[in-house]
């Protein structure tokens, strides 16, 4: 007797944890994607030229030897006005 309890207890177990997972598959499929395609394209990277940080092009202080972090930067090492 006890081994056909056990083994409801399992069947049990195992119908629920099966349900789980298609439920969350199911859900995951109708999910529209949360990134647009633009934002999935490569992006540049570039190297300040007085610290070395990298980060995209589209946020650098573009200086005459190159691009930097902050403007801060380009005035260190380009020697600008104060």
């Amino acid at each position: 007797m006890k081994y056909l309890l056990v083994l409801a207890v399992v069947m049990v177990a195992f119908y629920v944890w099966r349900n789980n997972r298609v439920t969350d598959r199911s859900q995951k499929s109708r999910q529209p994607p949360t990134s647009s395609g633009a934002s999935r394209l490569p992006v540049v990277m570039v190297a300040c030229q007085h610290c070395g940080t990298h980060l995209p092009l589209n946020d650098t202080v573009q200086g005459a030897l190159g691009p930097y972090c902050s403007a801060d930067h380009r005035r260190l090492k380009e020697g600008g006005p104060a």
